[in-house]
């Protein structure tokens, strides 16, 4: 595959990444996610200002736009640091979208799209999740437990040879994106003061 070709693909990748569903779908319904709740443009913002139908429909297409081009980079047959690059470059996209100002979301669902679309395994982390959700109900702090687990499990992977270190690398740079992108939930874990789940703000019309 030619440089042309790989890096035509790591930037196609960073603007499907760069598509802001949860601003387009508050759009359509008279919001701007931006200005309101967390002032993300993600998933769980989406679902504390308009409910959980438009929340699942947008975490639904921040994961595909990072499984996606990570899947087709591997159908292409592309070198395995350019798959890495490609599934950062969707996470990259969708934490500062070009199209609405370089103000997107934290990463989390197309961040578990891409590192999926490299080892589909790390589902094995999904019932931890939800099982931190449920007890806390704090989604930042499974997102960020995910964040860190994630690239040890491939670490240990990449050392037995079961996967290439780029992935490993790839999955590692998504995962310091997650914590740098959650770095304002830390600091409210720590003060107590943090959102939980399920809690809805009424949102006023853009």
């Amino acid at each position: 595959m030619s440089t042309l070709v790989s890096l035509l693909l790591v930037v196609a990748a960073y603007l499907i990444g760069a598509v802001p569903w949860g601003f387009v779908l508050g759009k359509l319904n008279g919001i701007d996610v931006r200005t309101q709740g967390s002032g993300g443009t993600g998933t769980t913002n989406t679902l504390r200002l308009l409910g959980w139908k438009i929340a699942a429909t947008v975490f639904v297409l921040d994961f595909l736009k990072g499984l996606v081009p990570v899947l087709v980079a591997r159908w292409l047959d592309a070198p395995t640091w350019v798959v890495a690059a490609v599934s950062v470059a969707t996470v990259v996209g969708h934490c500062w979208p070009v199209y609405i100002g370089f103000k997107g979301g934290k990463g989390m669902a197309t961040s578990g799209g891409a590192a999926l679309g490299l080892a589909w395994w790390l589902l094995v982390l999904l019932p931890p999740m939800i099982g931190i959700v449920y007890l806390t109900r704090y989604v930042s702090l499974a997102s960020i437990c995910a964040a860190v687990a994630g690239p040890l499990i491939l670490i240990v992977a990449s050392s037995l040879g079961y996967l290439p270190w780029s992935w490993t690398i790839a999955t590692c740079c998504m995962g310091a994106i997650i914590v740098w992108q959650h770095r304002s939930n830390i600091q409210r874990l720590l003060n107590g003061t943090e959102r939980k789940f399920g809690t809805h703000e009424a949102p006023s019309t853009a």
